[in-house]
């Protein structure tokens, strides 16, 4: 009969925002109707929105969706 062994190994990681791609990406939602600006690589476009639905439809509250992408890394280990 043999016998199963394991080896653990344990490692630093990093975690880094991802510039290789593309920025963040902002969108904002209308917190009355559900509405929303769409997804924009800048923030000018979803609030100049958020201010137009406010004129138009006299809604006030509005939520900022912003998606950041990471990496993980491991770690360089220092002697």
């Amino acid at each position: 009969m043999t016998s199963a062994r394991s080896v653990w190994r344990f490692a630093d990681w990093a975690l880094t925002v991802d510039t290789s791609g593309s920025g963040p990406i902002y969108e904002q939602e209308c917190m009355s109707c559900g509405d929303n600006s769409g997804a924009a690589d800048g923030y000018e476009g979803p609030d100049v929105w958020c201010l137009r639905h406010a004129g138009r439809t006299g809604h006030t509250g509005f939520r900022c969706v912003v998606t950041t992408f990471f990496r993980a890394t491991l770690a360089e280990r220092r002697p």
